[in-house]
């Protein structure tokens, strides 16, 4: 009787179950190649339940984040240190250096600059970098990523033209 109980609770449970996991598909992203660095653990568990105001989601690799519905903000920790660059604007929000890259446009990917591992974040835009999809401003996402990306510390920052030539 015991086990013919269990299983019509597992008929019963099951369906509902995936009823349940299928309102909020899981985001399918590749892990960075340096996504198991111990240095990403702390900035994962700090980042925020919601990005420019976007909810967060669900991802299925290791130190990897997203938020929106579609997923309009992506993080994925542990990419490359990016050398310096005199092509790749450097700009700094709420103290975390970032290189802008528009090569993907109307995708925006911002990495990390100066930490190791790198923290990439890719903002999917309607061709502005400064609003994206759902009103999500890049700069009002990397705001609210700021203290998360923090626990990686900085060994070098983004420096000016102007800076290079004294």
């Amino acid at each position: 009787m015991r086990s013919t109980r269990a299983t019509l609770v597992t008929a019963l449970v099951a369906p509902l179950l995936l009823v349940l996991t299928g309102c909020t598909p899981v985001v399918v992203l590749d892990a960075a190649d340096d996504a198991a660095n111990p240095a990403c653990a702390p900035m994962m568990v700090r980042l925020p339940d919601t990005v420019g105001g976007l909810p967060s989601r669900s991802t299925d690799a290791q130190a990897t984040a997203a938020w929106g519905e579609p997923a309009t903000v992506l993080l994925r920790c542990g990419v490359p240190s990016p050398a310096p660059t005199a092509t790749l604007p450097c700009i700094t929000v709420a103290g975390i250096d970032w290189l802008r890259d528009d090569a993907d446009d109307p995708n925006f990917v911002f990495t990390t600059y100066g930490r190791s591992p790198a923290v990439e974040v890719i903002i999917d835009s309607d061709g502005d970098p400064d609003v994206g999809t759902d009103g999500v401003s890049g700069f009002e996402a990397l705001s609210d990523l700021a203290a998360a990306v923090s626990e990686i510390p900085a060994d070098r920052a983004c420096v000016s033209p102007e800076d290079t030539t004294r």
